[in-house]
């Protein structure tokens, strides 16, 4: 897996984390950088610890799974996305405007559950997990810096279409994922 396709796979795995940082910037009236660097830290160290944890534990079973591993990898990729599509259908949700450790950690975990299948998935495709992490990390650090400072500004105008762009992002990956596999595409 090249660097570009790691890059758009941390693109579209910070969308969740990205959705939710503008919502914690809709609790502020202004833009406090304090808490748009904590949010980014919370949620990209958690976006790149768990494809870390998935990675490990995929690397346990790759041996049982090898000829079905692109199928492992469209099916959890695709079903990943389809899940982000349709949290962007959903209405908009009042979220805690805390900012206290408590609440951080579990919207950091609830972000990036799908970042540990992602993680499996790495473990199947021999990706490097080290620059992996450090790229998924440093984007979703980014884009929840960048999601606060729009939720102070924009509101929750851009929620869904984030999910709705990183759903179908995944999905497209597995899907060129299975495609390189079966020899249609190179």
């Amino acid at each position: 897996m090249g660097l570009l396709e790691l890059f758009i796979i941390a693109v579209a795995l910070s969308m969740d984390a990205f959705a939710v940082a503008i919502c914690k910037g809709l609790s502020m009236q202004t833009m406090n950088y304090r808490h748009g660097v904590l949010t980014g830290l919370f949620f990209g160290g958690f976006q790149a610890l768990m494809p870390l944890f998935g990675y490990l534990l995929g690397t346990q079973f790759h041996s049982y799974i090898t000829s079905v591993d692109h199928w492992i990898a469209f099916v959890l990729l695709s079903l990943i996305g389809i899940n982000m599509i349709s949290e962007s259908k959903k209405p908009y949700e009042k979220l805690d405007a805390s900012f206290n450790f408590k609440n951080m950690i579990i919207l950091s975990l609830a972000t990036s559950i799908d970042a540990l299948a992602v993680g499996i998935t790495f473990a199947f495709l021999n990706v490097n997990i080290v620059p992996a992490v450090l790229l998924i990390g440093v984007i979703t650090f980014l884009f929840s810096l960048l999601g606060v400072k729009i939720g102070t500004v924009f509101g929750s105008k851009y929620k869904s279409k984030a999910e709705l762009t990183g759903g179908a992002i995944l999905i497209g990956m597995g899907i060129r994922i299975l495609l390189s596999h079966l020899g249609i595409l190179g």
